[in-house]
């Protein structure tokens, strides 16, 4: 089974087996049906093979990224314009998608991209609460609980053909001391390098924003050849 069907098996199997608090609500953009067949359509095109890749690893899907195309840190804009994928719904931009895709452009674009790099998240599915993101670290419950999701499905992911020297963690403060203290334990990866977060890069250092693309572009050629 190549890397693509083994994606697409894994986010239609998704599903959140913990009850949470009232006010939580769980996002499963893939119980989606045009979701899932253009998050199908993404996967058979770039990841349609049996190369291993290089993990990056964010927190979980927010509302107008990966929470609504199913494609972690694209927007329907950028899955349009960029990778080619036409979509329904509204051409809104997120802010991390911008990051993401300023960076994948300079890196040499989608195909030499995402040839190499696979994008998740610790959580592979998202959260609200009053109708606004909620990373899993910012409610005690969750972050309590969540954990054999997010053992399981890093487990289930390393099986598609991931390289286990290094791993990329989007977001050098929670995300990272979450991620690092789990790998220390589990010892999925060697290493596991943090790289600052595009949300918190597009919204207050915007302006040294190529400077943070060079960033991310060094730490790849440093730990993936």
């Amino acid at each position: 089974m190549n890397f693509a069907n083994q994606v697409i098996d894994f986010l239609n199997d998704l599903r959140f087996p913990i009850e949470l608090n009232e006010n939580i609500r769980v996002m499963n953009p893939f119980r989606d049906a045009v979701t899932m067949e253009l998050t199908r359509e993404f996967y058979n095109q770039f990841y349609n093979d049996q190369q291993e890749r290089w993990m990056i690893i964010g927190i979980n899907p927010g509302r107008f990224g990966g929470g609504v195309t199913g494609i972690p840190f694209t927007d329907p804009v950028r899955l349009e314009t960029v990778c080619g994928i036409s979509n329904p719904w509204s051409k809104k931009q997120e802010l991390s998608s911008v990051f993401i895709y300023d960076m994948i452009n300079a890196f040499g674009g989608v195909d030499s991209f995402y040839s190499k790099f696979y994008i998740t998240a610790v959580s592979p599915l998202g959260f609200t609460r009053d109708n606004k993101n909620l990373n899993y670290y910012d409610d005690k419950g969750l972050l309590l609980r969540i954990r054999p999701f997010v053992v399981e499905c890093m487990e289930k992911q390393l099986q598609f053909g991931i390289h286990r020297n290094v791993a990329f963690c989007l977001g050098d403060g929670k995300n990272y001391k979450y991620l690092n203290a789990l790998n220390t334990e589990m010892r999925f990866f060697n290493t596991i390098i943090p790289l600052s977060h595009p949300r918190f890069i597009m919204q207050y250092r915007v302006k040294k924003k190529h400077e943070f693309i060079g960033k991310y572009l060094d730490a790849f050629r440093q730990y993936c050849g």
